[in-house]
Protein backbone atom coordinates (compact mmCIF):
# COMPACT_ATOMS: atom_id res chain seq x y z
CA UNK A 1 0.00 0.00 0.00
CA UNK A 2 1.53 3.65 -0.85
CA UNK A 3 1.12 6.58 1.40
CA UNK A 4 -0.28 9.14 -0.17
CA UNK A 5 2.30 12.21 -0.40
CA UNK A 6 0.12 14.72 2.00
CA UNK A 7 0.59 11.82 4.89
CA UNK A 8 4.30 11.75 4.06
CA UNK A 9 5.33 15.39 3.65
CA UNK A 10 3.17 16.18 7.33
CA UNK A 11 4.68 12.96 8.91
CA UNK A 12 8.11 14.17 7.72
CA UNK A 13 7.67 17.90 8.78
CA UNK A 14 6.01 16.59 12.23
CA UNK A 15 9.31 14.24 12.86
CA UNK A 16 11.89 17.18 11.85
CA UNK A 17 9.95 19.50 14.80
CA UNK A 18 9.69 16.66 17.20
CA UNK A 19 13.40 15.76 17.22
CA UNK A 20 14.91 19.77 16.83
CA UNK A 21 11.86 20.40 19.94
CA UNK A 22 13.64 17.37 21.72
CA UNK A 23 16.88 18.48 21.03
CA UNK A 24 16.64 22.05 21.87
CA UNK A 25 14.72 20.97 25.36
CA UNK A 26 17.57 18.68 26.10
CA UNK A 27 20.24 21.97 25.53
CA UNK A 28 17.95 23.27 28.34
CA UNK A 29 16.18 25.67 26.41
CA UNK A 30 13.14 27.53 27.98
CA UNK A 31 10.45 25.56 26.37
CA UNK A 32 8.02 28.06 24.47
CA UNK A 33 11.59 29.42 22.63
CA UNK A 34 12.36 25.92 21.95
CA UNK A 35 8.74 25.11 20.06
CA UNK A 36 9.37 29.07 18.29
CA UNK A 37 12.87 27.91 16.95
CA UNK A 38 11.60 24.11 16.05
CA UNK A 39 9.10 25.32 14.22
CA UNK A 40 10.97 27.76 12.04
CA UNK A 41 14.01 25.35 11.40
CA UNK A 42 11.54 22.26 10.07
CA UNK A 43 10.05 25.10 8.17
CA UNK A 44 13.17 26.18 6.74
CA UNK A 45 14.58 22.49 6.37
CA UNK A 46 10.97 21.33 4.63
CA UNK A 47 10.91 24.20 2.28
CA UNK A 48 14.94 23.65 1.31
CA UNK A 49 15.03 19.59 1.00
CA UNK A 50 11.86 18.06 0.65
CA UNK A 51 10.89 19.72 -2.57
CA UNK A 52 10.25 16.45 -4.26
CA UNK A 53 7.57 15.59 -1.93
CA UNK A 54 5.90 19.47 -1.49
CA UNK A 55 5.22 19.21 -5.30
CA UNK A 56 4.06 15.58 -5.16
CA UNK A 57 1.42 16.96 -2.26
CA UNK A 58 0.78 19.37 -4.85
CA UNK A 59 0.09 17.41 -8.19
CA UNK A 60 -2.25 15.28 -5.56
CA UNK A 61 -4.02 18.10 -4.83
CA UNK A 62 -4.55 19.15 -8.72
CA UNK A 63 -5.42 15.44 -9.33
CA UNK A 64 -8.14 15.63 -6.47
CA UNK A 65 -9.44 18.76 -7.28
CA UNK A 66 -9.71 18.33 -11.38
CA UNK A 67 -12.29 15.52 -10.66
CA UNK A 68 -15.56 15.34 -11.19
CA UNK A 69 -18.33 15.06 -8.40
CA UNK A 70 -19.60 11.98 -7.65
CA UNK A 71 -23.25 12.80 -7.39
CA UNK A 72 -25.73 15.65 -6.45
CA UNK A 73 -25.12 16.17 -3.08
CA UNK A 74 -21.49 16.78 -3.96
CA UNK A 75 -22.31 19.50 -6.19
CA UNK A 76 -24.19 21.28 -4.25
CA UNK A 77 -21.93 21.21 -1.48
CA UNK A 78 -19.70 22.73 -3.53
CA UNK A 79 -21.89 25.82 -4.54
Amino acid sequence: MRVKPWVAYSLVRIGLFAVIFVALLLAGIVPWLCAVIAAVVSFCASYLFFGKLRDAVALDIVARRSRPAVDADAVAEDL
